[in-house]
């Protein structure tokens, strides 16, 4: 199982075990936020998942940035493009999101040679 699968394969079944728990309501509409936030609007889903990658690399949450990243993928970005993302989030947080660049570009690598 390559890196992609586990990700996706894990973070598929803690969801489904957080979406199960009883007395769930909070995180249920925090999932349908979330959900709907990075639909179509005045800004296009992809612009919006650009956004979401900048902030979760700003942010420094490496699940977030896989997440980001796959969705920027399916979404067709360019290698360039996710590069000059990274630049921005790299000027907005610091040096202290490279470690966090390299595993994102590592990342995005996969999902490329993974098609």
């Amino acid at each position: 199982m390559n890196k992609i699968e586990q990700f996706n394969a894990y973070r598929a079944m803690m969801n489904e075990r957080l979406m199960a728990a009883p007395n769930n309501k909070i995180m249920k509409r925090i999932y349908s936020l979330d959900t709907l936030t990075y639909e179509d609007g005045a800004l296009d889903a992809r612009t919006k998942e650009m956004l979401g990658l900048v902030a979760s690399m700003v942010l420094r949450c490496d699940d977030c940035i896989a997440y980001h990243l796959q969705k920027c993928f399916e979404l067709g970005l360019t290698t360039e493009e996710i590069m000059e993302i990274f630049g921005v989030a790299n000027l907005v947080g610091g040096t202290i999101v490279i470690p966090h660049t390299r595993r994102a570009l590592e990342f995005w690598e996969t999902l490329r040679e993974n098609r």
